[in-house]
C-alpha cells in the first residue's frame, strides 16, 4: 500500500513535478509509520513466528503462523548473506521477544523472551533422504579412499531397498490394476464404516438425552466392559439395601440391657421374614428365636414362684396367647398380638 500512497491524491497547487514525487516533495515516506525509526536502521515490518514458542512472560503458548509488527535490524552477515533480528511484543502481555535469523542451519533463533517448543525428530529415523553435511562433501572431494567406501555403502543400501521396492511396485499393480474395482471395494468399505458410525452415534444419542448429559463419549473397549462387570457384581439394588437395613432396625432389642428380641412374637416375625428376601438374616433369626423358644419355659419355670402358678397360667391362658419371653431377671414379656380378647 505505501508505493500508492502518492497516486490519485490531492496535490498541492505550488507542486513542482521538477522536484521529485509526491513523497519527496511532502518530506515524507513511503512507508509512513513503518519507517519512523529507519534513521536508526530499524524498520518495522509484518512478521510471521516460524515454529511454536512459549511467552517467557506470561507462560503463554504462541502458535506458528501468528503475526506480528516487528523492528527489523541488521545484525551481521554469514558470508555474503545478512543477518537480522527481530524484536516483537507479545499480544497477550508486555513481555518482547526477539528473534534472529541463522542463514547457515536455514533456521531462526531465539536470543531472549520466549523458548521453543521442541517437537523435532531425526529424519533418519523416518527414513528421508538427508543432504550430506558440508564436512562429508568435503571429505568426499579430497580423501578418495573415503569416497570409495561412502560409494559402497550406497550401493549396498540401494541392493537392500531393492525388494522393498519390488514389492511395493507389484501391490500398486494388484490392487490399482483394475481402477473401477478398486474404487468400488473402497466405497463400499467407506458406506460399512459410515453405517456402523451412525448406529454408534444413535446409541450415544440415546444415552445422553436419557442422563441429560452434553458431552462426547469416546469408542468402548474391554477394559470399560470388565470395569462396569466388576462394579455391577460389587453393587447391591436399592431395593435389598433397604431391606437389609429395614430388618438391621427389627433386630435390635427393645431395651438396653436386654440381648435379645422377638419384636412382636413368632408370627409377626414370620411375617416379616417371608416379605423379606433375604434368605441368610432371615435363616439365621429364626433358628435364633427357635433356641430361645426352646430355654424360655425352663427359665420361667425358674424364675416364677410356686405360689403364684396358679395366677400366672390363668394370664397365660387368658391374655397370652403368643409366646412368654424373660428378659434378663426383669420379668415376664407377652405377645398380644395375636391375642382375641383384650
Amino acid at each position: 500500500m505505501g508505493e500508492r500512497k502518492g497516486q490519485n491524491k490531492y496535490y498541492p497547487p505550488d507542486y513542482d513535478p521538477k522536484k521529485g514525487g509526491l513523497n519527496k516533495f511532502l518530506g515524507t515516506h513511503a512507508l509512513r509509520e513503518r519507517a519512523r525509526k529507519l534513521h536508526v536502521g530499524i524498520l518495522i515490518i509484518r512478521f510471521e513466528m516460524p515454529y511454536n514458542i512459549w511467552c517467557e512472560g506470561c507462560n503463554n503458548h504462541i502458535g506458528m503462523g501468528v503475526r506480528y509488527n516487528a523492528e527489523k535490524t541488521k545484525v551481521g552477515m554469514y558470508y555474503s548473506t545478512p543477518v537480522y533480528q527481530f524484536r516483537m511484543k507479545c499480544h497477550l502481555c508486555d513481555n518482547h521477544f526477539e528473534i534472529k535469523t541463522d542463514p547457515g542451519n536455514l533456521d531462526y533463533v531465539i536470543i531472549s523472551g520466549a523458548r521453543r517448543q521442541e517437537n523435532r525428530w531425526d529424519p533418519l529415523q523416518n527414513e528421508q533422504v538427508v543432504p550430506e553435511t558440508k564436512e562429508v562433501q568435503k571429505r568426499l572431494f579430497d580423501d578418495p579412499m573415503y569416497k570409495l567406501e561412502h560409494l559402497a555403502k550406497d550401493i549396498k543400501a540401494g541392493e537392500d531397498a531393492k525388494p522393498v521396492l519390488e514389492k511395493l511396485y507389484e501391490r500398486n499393480e494388484n490392487v490399482w490394476d483394475d481402477c473401477y474395482e478398486a474404487n468400488s471395494k473402497l466405497r463400499a468399505e467407506f458406506r460399512k464404516q459410515k453405517k456402523e458410525l451412525k448406529i454408534q452415534k444413535d446409541l450415544d444419542d440415546k444415552l445422553l438425552s436419557k442422563s441429560s448429559l452434553e458431552i462426547s463419549l469416546l469408542p468402548e473397549c474391554e477394559q470399560d466392559r470388565q470395569m462396569a462387570a466388576l462394579m455391577k457384581l460389587q453393587s447391591k439394588p436399592a431395593k435389598e439395601r433397604e431391606e437389609e437395613k429395614r430388618l438391621d432396625i427389627l433386630m435390635r432389642p427393645a431395651l438396653p440391657g436386654s440381648t435379645q428380641t422377638t419384636f412382636g412374637g413368632l408370627k409377626r416375625q414370620k411375617l416379616i421374614n417371608t416379605k423379606l428376601s433375604i434368605k441368610d438374616l432371615g435363616i439365621k433369626k429364626k433358628k435364633e428365636d427357635d433356641n430361645a423358644v426352646r430355654e424360655k419355659p425352663k427359665e420361667v419355670e425358674k424364675t416364677v414362684p410356686s405360689k403364684d402358678c396358679e395366677d400366672n397360667e390363668e394370664i397365660k391362658s387368658d391374655k397370652c396367647d403368643g409366646e412368654v419371653t424373660q428378659i434378663g431377671s426383669l420379668g415376664l414379656v407377652c405377645d398380644y398380638s395375636s391375642s382375641s380378647s383384650d
